[in-house]
């Protein structure tokens, strides 16, 4: 993953041109005391808990913009607008890439790559991290033959523990930004962050989305 800081500058210098550089050094400053509770993802055999460090950034940022006064529809959309520009593909070959996924579905070897994966993702040493588990039955992912339930969300853990609940929402957005780069449209009933039990991803192949 390359660097994601630039693109929160980016915006930032855009949006608060004459506080760029305040809000930019207190949101370095903010995520720095936010580290201790993300430590464990250097060791983490989940591969969904490095989403971490990228969600306690953003954290960081929410929290500034707040005492900055900021109502949540504009925090909301500077951190949208921050991830579109970070996930948007930078090359051809970059934009292979995020649709490499997508065309593997169905086959054998995304058979022993979900195994695997499953693996990793329904188990934690951290309390702190993610739980999840692939679903491969055809009629619970629109013949696609891939999904995944997301059990327990490090994400909404984090921004719980800082008394942030209500924006860890603006991050299940990010997710449809993401799937749309993969050439997928995402289907979901409920994420935990809007009170449902699990943050169900199930995904359409759209030629919008291609």
């Amino acid at each position: 993953m390359h660097d994601y800081r630039p693109y929160f500058y980016d915006e930032i210098n855009k949006v608060y041109p004459g506080m760029a550089s305040a809000i930019i050094q207190a949101t370095d400053d903010q995520y720095t005391t936010l580290l201790p509770d993300i430590s464990f993802i250097s060791y983490s055999g989940n591969p969904i808990d490095k989403r971490l460090d990228f969600s306690a950034y953003f954290l960081a940022l929410i929290q500034v913009l707040e005492k900055e006064g900021e109502d949540f529809e504009k925090i909301r959309m500077v951190c949208l607008n921050i991830t579109t520009e970070y996930v948007k593909p930078k090359s051809a070959l970059q934009r292979w890439f995020k649709k490499w996924p997508s065309k593997i579905m169905n086959t054998k070897f995304a058979s022993w790559f979900y195994q695997q994966f499953e693996k990793r993702i329904s188990v934690n040493k951290s309390s702190e991290g993610f739980i999840a588990k692939v679903i491969t039955d055809k009629d619970e992912t629109y013949g696609m033959g891939f999904g995944i339930d997301i059990l327990e969300c490090g994400i909404c853990k984090l921004f719980n523990k800082h008394n942030s609940r209500r924006y860890a929402s603006i991050l299940c957005e990010v997710d449809e930004i993401t799937s749309a780069q993969a050439g997928l449209k995402l289907i979901r009933t409920g994420t935990i962050a809007n009170g449902a039990h699990k943050c169900d991803f199930r995904y359409k192949k759209s030629e919008k989305y291609m």
